[in-house]
């Protein structure tokens, strides 16, 4: 039988629209939003009619603002022709944060809808600071930017990235504000991990595969890893790395996620509140870091080492960080899912700077097998199966299992068979944010956090993190390892097990 073939675009197509991107003179839109839109209009992706209105407190024109943007622009992606036609859909309305320059604004955007035929329909693209979220979005509301339906005649979406807040209460807040203007299924949570192939295909893998499913549980698997690892530094982002550590950074929104779409129980439908109830499910069956059996966790940050043979400062060395910083730069947290399919089953979480390369994955290790019949030829070095499910470097699936070596003799040889996207799938592939652009013009919420899971998340997470941030002995409990190594070494052998190929 023939593959089946699948529309990317959603039925009936996309409404025409007006994303409004604040922060547009911004990094996360010169090097993110409009690549990723030009990506989709090389694909004819975008809806028809539609318009791309940047907005952010510097004075410029379009016409300024569109030879910014070419300019940070691959040579190989924008040739001349094609860049013009979609540089014509670009506008710029500068704004500042006051209720008489969003009146202005509002203006802008009913004159862009009477021109352009794009129907009331808008999004608004939150580039900015997290502290300008309520601010906008107040702001929003109180100049009816918010309002849909038949007083507008279109509908008003609201786009906002992580970090969605810093703690539970903070996140309550942002909330409370976000929904005294926008209705729940307005407002469409960013975070991109969420948008990349291989963990979109984590719910194929397991709920279109049968041989998969029945073996994915405590019975079969010794253990889950989900590992973010980060052969960089800091970079210029100390400010906000201080404020943060690497908890805040990465674990309440990227491997949360994807701890979530591991463990998660079948939804009833394929849609976004099956699949987010399923989720939220998962955060709530945690099991607390403060029983005698409970969650654990380590915590590091990094010294002076090497990475590729180049000699790399200490995280106290970094410029903008106090010397006597205690912010963890590593974490790996080993979580329980109290439920019947995976009680007592460690969920191993890992994410780190300063490591000795990049990776990002999913290990499912499997038990070993229950009767040693090859102990006399192999001894105890028989390696159980594993599943990898990758998304750097490689988009790829990876299923380790033992065969027989050819020869004579009976010798074991572990093999992997590999599937990986590249290869298989050379079609021009949609980058994540241009995936979750097209599902926020579609509507569709199923790559994007629900309130209450990040409430949830925030309501396990928020404990450790006080108690790591108050406890009086927390120099001792700040393990330090060198960069270019694997992590500290009380947790070392176990993520260079996680890293291995």
């Amino acid at each position: 039988m023939s593959d089946l073939s699948c529309d990317i675009l959603p039925a009936g197509g996309l409404d025409p629209c007006i994303l409004v991107i604040f922060g547009a003179s911004g990094d996360l839109t010169r090097r993110k939003l409009i690549p990723a839109l030009f990506s989709m209009f090389r694909q004819d992706l975008l809806p028809r009619p539609f318009t791309i209105v940047g907005c952010s407190r510097t004075e410029m024109d379009s016409d300024t603002f569109r030879h910014s943007l070419r300019q940070q622009m691959d040579d190989g992606l924008a040739d001349a022709a094609t860049w013009t036609t979609f540089a014509s859909l670009i506008h710029y309305h500068p704004v500042r944060y006051d209720r008489e320059s969003f009146t202005g604004l509002r203006a802008f955007l009913q004159e862009l809808d009477r021109t352009g035929a794009t129907g009331g329909n808008r999004v608004f693209d939150l580039a900015v600071p997290p502290q300008l979220y309520p601010v906008i979005a107040t702001l929003l509301g109180e100049t009816g930017l918010a309002r849909e339906g038949e007083e507008t005649g279109g509908w008003s979406r609201i786009v906002i990235e992580k970090p969605f807040g810093h703690d539970l209460e903070s996140a309550r807040e942002l909330n409370r504000t976000l929904h005294r203007y926008f209705r729940e299924p307005q407002i469409f949570r960013i975070d991109h991990y969420l948008a990349k192939e291989t963990v979109q295909n984590m719910l194929v893998f397991r709920f279109a595969n049968s041989i998969f499913e029945p073996i994915w549980n405590r019975h079969h698997i010794s253990y889950v890893g989900i590992m973010a690892a980060e052969s960089l530094g800091i970079g210029n982002r100390a400010g906000y790395y201080e404020e943060a550590g690497v908890l805040r950074d990465m674990f309440q929104n990227h491997l949360m996620q994807l701890l979530v779409l591991t463990g998660m129980e079948p939804p009833c439908l394929l849609e976004p509140d099956p699949v987010q109830d399923e989720k939220v499910k998962v955060i709530r069956s945690l099991r607390d870091f403060n029983t005698e059996h409970g969650s654990r966790i380590c915590l590091g940050q990094y010294t002076a080492g090497e990475i590729d043979q180049t000699a790399v400062p200490g995280y106290r060395q970094e410029q903008g960080v106090d010397p006597r910083s205690r912010t963890p730069t590593f974490a790996l947290l080993e979580l329980y899912v109290d439920n019947w399919r995976w009680q007592n089953v460690p969920f191993l979480l890992v994410s780190g700077k300063r490591l000795p390369r990049k990776v990002t994955r999913i290990v499912i290790q499997f038990r070993d097998v229950p009767h040693r019949l090859f102990t006399n030829l192999a001894g105890e070095s028989i390696g159980a199966n594993r599943l990898t499910i990758e998304t750097y470097p490689d988009e790829a699936i990876r299923l380790t299992f033992q065969s027989k070596q050819p020869g004579a003799s009976l010798c074991l040889r572990s093999m992997t068979m590999d599937f990986t996207y590249g290869e298989h799938y050379r079609k021009s592939a949609l980058d994540a944010y241009a995936r979750v652009l097209l599902d926020c013009m579609a509507g569709d919420h199923m790559l994007f956090w629900r309130q209450d899971g990040i409430e949830q998340s925030w309501a396990f997470l928020t404990p450790v993190l006080r108690q790591c941030e108050q406890c009086l002995d927390r120099e001792t409990r700040l393990h330090s390892y060198p960069a270019g190594t694997w992590g500290p070494a009380p947790v070392r052998q176990t993520v260079e097990e996680l890293a291995r190929p």
